[in-house]
Parts: structure tokens; sequence; C-alpha cells
């Protein structure tokens, strides 16, 4: 999907930034751009939380948002989980989404924006980064590839009960 951005905009320096509580709009921004970028704007813009709910996980410390922008525009981001662990004292990092408006592909926006993590997570004292790819996401897994160890695993969603269904 052709991006909406003039290409000019592309020249513009991107800056990358860990986005805190009072950077709703940033998120809201990437919010949007991530309904473009993966063709799924009703599933990231439609039904948005209000400010409230979205202050509220900007300041919890188990979820973490990354924002490249150019200028007060939003053209990449990630957004990512911690997962504190039971067999050890220690925390996984989870990158949900990854994405970077098409206009800006291909300048190390996404390296960048895990560069970020990756220095977050130092700092935090996490012990592992990972990320799913899809199959034939062939830009996404090149990228991984680059920074990190391939794992070939199965991924299952497994719906939970019907509220309304008695439990068996």
């Amino acid at each position: 999907m052709p991006s909406r951005r003039d290409p000019i905009e592309a020249k513009q320096s991107v800056h990358i930034r860990v986005l805190g509580d009072r950077d709703l709009a940033a998120l809201r921004g990437m919010l949007s751009m991530f309904g473009e970028a993966f063709e799924d704007v009703p599933t990231y813009t439609a039904k948005q939380p209000d400010d409230r709910y979205l202050e509220g996980l900007l300041s919890n410390d188990n979820f973490i948002a990354v924002a490249a922008l150019a200028g007060s525009q939003v053209i990449g981001g990630l957004a990512a989980y911690v997962l504190p662990k039971f067999e050890q004292a220690r925390s996984e990092l989870y990158i949900y989404d990854l994405a970077v408006d098409t206009a800006y592909r291909r300048q190390g926006v996404a390296t960048a924006l895990i560069e970020k993590l990756r220095k977050l997570a130092t700092a935090r004292g996490i012990y592992v980064i990972f990320v799913q790819a899809d199959h034939g996401d062939d830009p996404a897994i090149a990228l991984y590839t680059k920074l990190g160890v391939r794992e070939d695993v199965l991924h299952f969603d497994i719906p939970p009960f019907d509220s309304a269904a008695p439990a068996s």
C-alpha cells in the first residue's frame, strides 16, 4: 500500500524516543501508522482506548512504546511488553508490533527502534528480547536475522472461553 506522505518528507531527520505517559498524541499517531503499515486500519483506529487507559499503559513498566519521529509525525514505532519470569528473577521483552511508514523503509529506522529498545533492556537488566515474524515477511525476517538468533517455533492462538458459556 503506497504511503499517503510526500516522499520529500522522507529526507527529514528521524528522532527515536521512548514514549512516556504524556505522549498520547505520539502513541495515537503510532497506532494510525501501524494501521496503515499493516493494512488493517480498523483494528488500530476504530476502537482506540480513551486517554486515561493509554496514559496508564504508557506509565506501566511492563509496556514500552518507542516512536520514530520526523518532526512531529510518527513514521515508525515499536510496542513491546516486559514479561517477568517465574523460574528466575529476570524478565524477557517481547516486541509485539514493529512497523515503519513506507516512505521511510530501508533507511535504518526499524534497526534504530530496536537499538533503542536494546539499550533500554540493558538498563533494566532484561536478559532477552524476542519477536515473531510471519512466513513470507522477508524484510522482517532479514532484519531480525541480522540482529539476533533465529528459532523456528510454532505459534498457536487459543481463544478464551466464551464468558456466556459454562466451563466444562
